[in-house]
């Protein structure tokens, strides 16, 4: 990708239409091949970590296969140089019928329009019986 090919906000509101669709393909194409994920949670100071496309990728997949319905909606974005955020309200019902909604964002670093480094908060929340 050239350097001329710059991240907008309008890209990143695609990628969380995709994540919403549960499309894993056009979510990935928004990531560099050498991108690092850091997840809301986990048992480092800085959540999880997954790191490269394929990883990246399976720990989305994960999210969609525990909560079949999970959603970012009212979610927006803004993109200054190789840095951007996006907020948004994540839900979602697990298999045994427990549902989250919380607001959170993401942190971003970009190189040459794609995400090198997405870093996820989340308020703390508890599932609640749906």
């Amino acid at each position: 990708m050239s350097k001329e090919t710059e991240m907008t906000a309008e890209a990143l509101a695609e990628m969380f239409d995709a994540f919403n669709r549960h499309d894993a393909d056009a979510v990935m194409t928004a990531f560099a091949d050498d991108c690092v994920f850091n997840a809301v949670g986990g048992p480092a100071v800085y959540g999880t970590r997954f790191e490269g496309k394929k990883d990246i990728r399976a720990a989305f997949a994960k999210v969609w296969e525990d909560m079949p319905d999970a959603r970012w909606d009212h979610h927006s974005h803004f993109v200054h140089g190789d840095r951007a955020v996006s907020e948004w309200t994540f839900s979602g019902t697990n298999r045994e019928g427990m549902r989250v909604e919380a607001q959170g964002a993401d942190l971003f670093t970009l190189r040459d329009g794609k995400i090198v480094f997405k870093q996820a908060f989340r308020k703390n929340r508890p599932m609640q019986k749906a």
